[in-house]
């Protein structure tokens, strides 16, 4: 009997890139839409994430996907996985 931990699935997102300006690293702005609980009304909200991206040619304004990983620094917990079209 083997005694493997299955590893749990991990959180992913899709945004758009704002910042390269520092090394290995870029800034991507996810944004998420839902409906208010009172009125109904659609609304956008935004939260910015530190992503590890080494050896990517990304640029600003591209989109990305981003995937939870294990801390790498104080505030970076995301890597960027792939470039969507």
């Amino acid at each position: 009997m083997m005694n493997t931990k299955e590893r749990s699935s991990r959180k992913e997102r899709e945004g758009t890139i704002v910042s390269t300006k520092m090394q290995k690293t870029v800034t991507v702005r996810v944004d998420r839409t839902f409906a208010h609980p009172q009125f109904g009304k659609v609304v956008t909200r935004s939260k910015k994430y530190y992503a590890h991206c080494e050896g990517m040619d990304v640029k600003e304004g591209q989109k990305v996907r981003i995937v939870e990983t294990r801390p790498l620094s104080k505030l970076k917990r995301w890597r960027v996985v792939e470039v969507v079209a």
